[in-house]
C-alpha cells in the first residue's frame, strides 16, 4: 500500500462519526437508513460519511432491492493494521434500533 493511500484511509477513520460507523459495521452490515436514527443526523450526512469510508476502501456496498447495505472491508482493515478489537461494543445500540423498528429486514 502506498503511503498516500494509507494516510487517506487513516484520515477517513480519524473522525468520530465514521469510527462509530465502523464499530457498528463490525457487528453487522447496515443500511444508511438504519444509521440515521442512531446518529440523529440527516440521511445525506450519513451518506457522505459512508461515501468517505467507501472511497478509502474501508467499506463495501451491496444492493438488496431498494436498499444499499454497507459492510466492512476486513481485508482492507487488516492492510491498515487496525485492530477492530479496540472498538467499543455497540451491540446494545443495534438492539435498541431493532426494538424501535429502525432496522431493515430484506428476507
Amino acid at each position: 500500500m502506498e503511503l498516500d493511500e494509507l494516510a487517506d484511509a487513516l484520515k477517513a477513520l480519524g473522525e468520530t462519526t465514521r469510527l462509530k460507523i465502523v464499530a457498528l459495521l463490525n457487528i453487522r452490515e447496515c443500511c444508511v437508513c438504519e444509521l440515521v436514527p442512531f446518529f440523529g443526523i440527516s440521511q445525506p450526512a450519513v451518506s457522505k460519511h459512508m461515501s468517505r469510508l467507501k472511497s478509502a476502501g474501508i467499506v463495501t456496498e451491496t444492493r438488496r432491492g431498494q436498499w444499499v447495505f454497507y459492510a466492512l472491508n476486513r481485508d482492507r482493515i487488516r492492510q491498515l493494521c487496525v485492530s477492530l478489537d479496540n472498538l467499543p461494543d455497540l451491540s446494545g445500540e443495534i438492539r435498541k434500533l431493532e426494538q424501535q423498528g429502525h432496522l431493515v429486514c430484506t428476507e
